[in-house]
């Protein structure tokens, strides 16, 4: 699943795919009624790639739980009314994400993942989330880096000081005629 391209902006309702980019900004797209408008720095905007729920343990990244809801409802729209009182929300969020931290999480933030996932799902936007490989060095890696680096640093360290020093002593002897003529 692919969000990297959807956000969602601040003071606004429902989601927008980024169309392209400005000097100043992007032109977005609205996928409840494709109206497009420009979105400035100064827009308080978040792409959904980057949004993540809080849980009692790491947190948990927003396209991991719209696949949850995913699987939770067979594909479907959510079954639960977006309108139901905080509990029945929160009882319905515990099925799709049994550790979220329910001191942070409100039942907006509930209403409005649920609301997200409808309209990406009208958009056919939901699919299973790929887990991603990445480029970060294993622990034994990062070891051997580490060993590396400091191996490195102390013969950086030796060359820099030598040639600082060779600099100087030129820079002296002329001196040091000059004040003996």
């Amino acid at each position: 699943m692919d969000l990297s391209n959807i956000m969602a902006i601040s003071g606004k309702s429902g989601l927008f795919r980024i169309v392209s980019q400005t000097k100043g900004g992007l032109i977005v797209e609205s996928l409840a009624d494709g109206k497009k408008m420009p979105v400035f720095a100064t827009h308080r905007s978040s792409v959904l790639d980057d949004i993540s729920m809080f849980t009692y343990g790491e947190d948990v990244a927003l396209k991991t739980v719209l696949w949850n809801i995913y699987q939770k409802e067979n594909g479907q729209k959510v079954s639960i009314d977006l309108k139901a009182e905080g509990s029945v929300l929160f009882a319905y969020f515990e099925e799709v994400l049994p550790d979220f931290d329910k001191d942070r999480v409100y039942s907006s933030d509930i209403k409005k993942v649920l609301a997200w996932y409808n309209l990406l799902l009208d958009h056919n936007l939901i699919t299973e989330p790929v887990e991603e490989q990445e480029d970060t060095p294993t622990e034994e890696t990062a070891d051997a880096a580490k060993k590396e680096d400091s191996k490195e640093a102390p013969a950086e360290t030796k060359e820099a000081k030598s040639t600082a020093k060779k600099p100087a002593a030129k820079k002296a002897a002329p001196k040091n005629k000059k004040a003996g003529e």
